[in-house]
C-alpha cells in the first residue's frame, strides 16, 4: 500500500549514475569551510611557526653593517687590446666593472684583510674551518645603478670591527689595483718592444716578396683597371657570337633546302634560289618558249621542222635553268661550310683568350695575397708603434682609476635580525603553512560529508540529513521524533520519510531494511525514528529488531521480554502476536530479538523468516527492520533480499568513500533496491556548522515557531521519561537473568 498523502509525481530520484565530480563546484566558500573544519590544526601550525620566529628573534645575535663607497672609473687604454676593434666601449666597460666587483670578493684580497685586521683571533671567525669563506659571507658588493659607484658592505657583531674591515678592504683593493696596473704596463711595454722589432722585419720581407713577384710575372700589369687581356677576351667573344649566328643561319638555309628537295618540289621555286637574277631570266625565257610552243602545236604536227627546232630551244632552256639552280645550291652549301669554319676559328680565339685570362687571374690571386700580407704587416707594425708610445706615456702616469668616495663609519643600529620583517614573515609564513597543511589534510580526508559526496561517489539518491542529538540516553536518541516532535532531528526524519515516499518505486516499498557500512553509524536510531514518523502519519507500522547479534531496539523502547524474533525463528513461538509489543507511539508496534541465538545467519535465511515477513506484511502498512552493518556480517544482504528496499545510513565524516562505495556495490550486486542514503550525526550548531549552516538556520527558523507552545509539554514529557528510566532501572536486574537463561537454552 503506497502512502497517499504525498503525490507521486511531485518528486523522484533518478537511479541513473551521477556524473563525474565537476571541478567548477570548488569556490571560495568551500576553501573557507575547509579552513574552519581544520581550524585547530591551522591555529596550532600558525602558533608553532610564529613561536619559532620569536625564538629566532630572541636568540639571534645583533649584527651591524658598515658601508664604504668606491668609485671605479674606466681604465685607460694602456695596453694593446685587440678586442677594442671588435667590442664597443659600453660592453667593454661592463665587463671591466663586473670583473672588479668579483675582485672585491677574491680570496687573495680577503686573506690580506684577515692578516691586517687579525680576524683569525676574532670571536666571530675563530672557530671557522675556512675563515676566508666566512669573512666573504659577511661582505656584499652592491653596484649603484647607472653609475660607476659601488657600495661595499661588511656585517659584524661589533660595529667598530665592521667599520675597520670595510675600510681595510677598500684600501687593500685600491693598492692591489695600482700594483697590478703598474706591473701590467711594464709587461706590456716589454712585449710591445719585442713585437715591434719582429714586425719591422716582417714588413720588409713582405715588400721584397711583392716586388720580386712583379718581376717574375710576364704580364704588363696586374691591376684590374689595366687588364688588356680581359678587354681582348670581350672583343673575341663578341666576334665569335656574330660568326656563330651567321653559321647557324647558313646551316638552317641548307637544312630547309634539303627538306624542300626531299619533298619532291622543284629546286627553282625554293625562296633563296628563286630570287637569283639569272634564274629569273631563264624562267622568263622558258615561259615565253612554252607559250610559242603551244601556239605552234595548233598549226604544225610534232615532226614538223619548226616544231623540232622549237622543242630543241625549249630543252636547252630547261637544261640551262637546272644548271643555274644547281650552281645556286652549291653556293648556299659552300657558304654554310665557310660560315661554320669561321665560327670554329673565332671559338678557338675565345678559348685562347680565356686561358690567358685564367693565367692572369691566378697571377692576380698570388699578387693580392702578397699585397695583403704586406699591408697587414705594415698596419700591425704601425699599430704596435702607436700602442708602444701610449704605454710609455701611461707608465709615467701614477694616477689610479679606483678611489674611495666615502669611508665607512661605525653603525649605530643593527641590521639583523630584522624584527618587523621576521614577524611579518612569521605571520604570513605561518598562515601559509597552516592553511597549506589544512588543505593537505583535507585532500587526504576522503570521508563522506555531504550530499555531493553521496550523489557523486555512491551514485545513490540522497534522502536527507540527521542532526547530532545531544543526549547520552538511548531512549532520548532513538525516540527523538516521539519525545520531541518539534525538534530539528524530528523534522529531519519527516523529511527523510517524504523523500522515501516520493522516491523511485515508492509505491512498492512496504518492507524496508535499515543498514550501514560499519557499527556505530546510527542505523538503529534511524530505524526507530523513521518508524515513529511513519506511524505518526496514520500508517500501521512495525519495527523489527533484526540484529540477532547486538540487538538494541528493546533498550530504546524499554522492553525486556525473552520472547522475540529469535524465539519465532527457532520455533519456540509460533504465533506472531506473541512477539509483537505495543508502544506508546500510536500505530507503532515493535518486535524485539529476545534471547540472542547461537546461529543467527542460518535463522535469518530460514523459511521461518520468510514466513514471518509474509505474515507481518499482511497486517501492517509499513515494516522497518533494523539490520546489522553490511561489512560485518551477511545478515543484512539476506534480509534486504527479502524486503522491498534498503535505507543506507552513513555517519558524517566517518566512513571513507571507497569503503562505502564497495558496501553499496555489494548490495547492488545482490540485485537489492536501494531507496537512498541518509547522512547521520551532523553537528549543525558546532563542529560541522560551516558545512550545513544554511540547513541549521532553516530548521531554527521553523522550529522557533513551536518552541513557545511546546516548552511546557516538553517539560512534562521529560519528567515522564525520567520516571520511566527509573522504573526501567529497577526492573532491569530481574529481566537480565531471565534473558540470559533463555539465551543459554537456545
Amino acid at each position: 500500500m503506497a502512502m497517499q498523502y504525498y503525490p507521486q509525481t511531485a518528486y523522484a530520484y533518478s537511479e541513473s549514475p551521477a556524473p563525474a565530480m565537476a571541478a567548477g563546484n570548488v569556490n571560495l566558500r568551500h576553501y573557507w569551510h575547509v579552513i574552519l573544519e581544520r581550524r585547530w590544526l591551522v591555529i596550532a601550525a600558525f602558533v608553532s611557526v610564529f613561536v619559532l620566529c620569536l625564538v629566532y628573534l630572541y636568540k639571534a645575535p645583533r649584527v651591524f653593517e658598515a658601508n664604504t663607497r668606491i668609485q671605479i672609473d674606466r681604465e685607460a687604454d694602456t695596453a694593446l687590446n685587440l678586442r677594442d676593434v671588435l667590442v664597443n666601449v659600453g660592453s667593454m666597460d661592463q665587463d671591466y666593472l663586473q670583473t672588479q666587483y668579483k675582485n672585491l670578493l677574491s680570496r687573495t684580497l680577503i686573506e690580506s684583510v684577515i692578516k691586517k685586521e687579525k680576524l683569525a683571533e676574532d670571536g666571530r671567525y675563530a672557530k671557522s674551518v675556512d675563515i676566508a669563506a666566512e669573512v666573504a659571507g659577511d661582505i656584499s658588493v652592491n653596484p649603484i645603478r647607472m653609475s660607476r659607484l659601488v657600495d661595499v658592505k661588511v656585517q659584524h657583531t661589533s660595529p667598530q670591527k665592521a667599520k675597520d674591515i670595510a675600510n681595510t678592504l677598500a684600501n687593500e683593493f685600491i693598492e692591489q689595483n695600482a700594483l697590478q696596473k703598474q706591473k701590467k704596463t711594464l709587461d706590456m711595454l716589454f712585449f710591445l718592444q719585442n713585437q715591434a722589432s719582429g714586425l719591422e722585419r716582417d714588413v720588409q720581407k713582405a715588400e721584397e716578396a711583392l716586388q720580386s713577384y712583379r718581376v717574375r710575372s710576364k704580364f704588363a700589369s696586374l691591376e684590374r683597371d689595366q687588364n688588356v687581356i680581359a678587354e681582348a677576351l670581350s672583343q673575341a667573344q663578341a666576334r665569335y657570337a656574330e660568326a656563330k649566328s651567321r653559321a647557324q643561319v647558313a646551316q638552317s638555309t641548307v637544312d630547309q633546302l634539303d627538306r624542300h628537295v626531299q619533298g619532291g618540289k622543284p629546286v627553282e621555286i625554293f625562296p633563296p634560289i628563286a630570287v637569283d637574277g639569272q634564274l629569273k631570266n631563264l624562267q622568263n625565257q622558258l615561259g615565253t618558249l612554252e607559250s610559242d610552243m603551244a601556239a605552234l602545236r595548233q598549226r604544225y604536227l610534232r615532226r614538223h621542222p619548226t616544231m623540232i627546232q622549237m622543242q630543241a630551244k625549249l630543252d636547252d632552256t630547261k637544261k640551262a635553268l637546272a644548271e643555274a639552280a644547281q650552281k645556286v645550291v652549291a653556293t648556299l652549301r659552300s657558304e654554310a661550310v665557310l660560315a661554320k669554319s669561321n665560327e670554329d676559328i673565332h671559338a678557338q680565339l675565345v678559348t685562347d683568350w680565356i686561358e690567358r685570362q685564367t693565367e692572369w687571374n691566378k697571377a692576380k690571386m698570388d699578387y693580392d695575397v702578397l699585397a695583403r700580407k704586406a699591408e697587414s704587416s705594415k698596419a700591425l707594425f704601425n699599430l704596435v708603434l702607436g700602442k708602444m708610445k701610449e704605454v710609455e706615456l701611461v707608465q709615467k702616469d701614477k694616477a689610479n682609476n679606483i678611489r674611495v668616495i666615502d669611508q665607512a663609519t661605525a653603525p649605530l643600529k643593527p641590521v639583523k635580525p630584522r624584527i618587523v620583517l621576521t614577524l611579518m614573515l612569521g605571520v604570513f609564513g605561518g598562515l601559509a603553512i597552516a592553511i597549506g597543511l589544512a588543505f593537505f589534510v583535507n585532500y587526504l580526508d576522503d570521508s563522506i560529508k555531504s550530499q555531493d559526496d553521496v550523489e557523486t561517489y555512491l551514485r545513490l539518491p540522497f534522502l536527507g540529513y540527521i542532526p547530532n542529538i545531544k543526549s547520552n540516553s538511548v531512549v532520548e536518541r532513538d525516540l527523538q521524533a516521539h519525545l520531541h516532535p518539534q525538534s530539528n532531528a524530528a523534522e529531519s526524519f519527516r523529511t527523510i520519510r517524504a523523500a522515501i515516499a516520493l522516491g523511485s518505486k515508492a509505491n512498492k516499498v512496504r518492507v524496508m531494511t535499515v543498514t550501514s557500512t560499519i557499527p556505530g553509524e546510527g542505523k538503529s536510531l534511524v530505524a526507530s525514528n523513521l518508524s515513529i514518523v511513519m506511524a505518526q502519519t496514520g500508517l500501521r507500522t512495525l519495527l523489527i529488531d533484526a540484529d540477532l547479534r547486538r540487538p538494541s531496539v528493546h533498550k530504546a523502547f524499554q522492553l525486556h521480554s525473552p520472547v522475540g524474533l529469535a524465539a519465532f525463528l527457532t520455533e519456540k513461538a509460533n504465533v506472531v502476536d506473541e512477539l509483537v509489543h505495543t508502544t506508546e507511539v500510536p500505530n507503532l508496534d515493535v518486535v524485539c530479538v529476545g534471547a540472542t541465538p547461537s546461529q543467527p545467519s542460518e535463522l535469518i535465511g530460514s523459511k521461518r523468516m520468510i514466513h514471518f515477513l509474509q505474515e507481518v506484511s499482511k497486517r501492517y502498512d509499513r515494516v522497518v527492520m533494523d539490520c546489522p552493518p553490511v561489512s560485518a556480517v551477511s545478515d543484512p544482504l539476506i534480509l534486504s533480499a527479502m524486503a522491498d528496499g534498503v535505507v543506507f545510513v552513513t555517519k558524517f565524516n566517518k566512513i571513507r568513500r571507497e569503503h562505502a562505495r564497495k558496501t553499496v556495490q555489494r548490495i547492488q550486486d545482490a540485485g537489492i533496491h536501494l531507496c537512498g542514503v541518509i547522512l547521520n550525526d551532523i553537528d549543525f550548531e558546532g563542529r560541522d556548522s560551516y558545512y550545513y549552516s544554511y540547513y541549521y538556520y532553516q530548521n531554527r527558523y521553523y522550529s522557533s515557531h513551536y518552541r513557545g507552545r511546546q516548552d511546557a509539554k516538553e517539560a512534562k514529557e521529560a519528567k515522564a521519561t525520567a520516571e520511566a528510566k527509573a522504573k526501567a532501572a529497577k526492573t532491569a536486574p530481574a529481566a537480565e537473568p531471565a534473558a540470559a537463561a533463555t539465551d543459554k537454552k537456545a
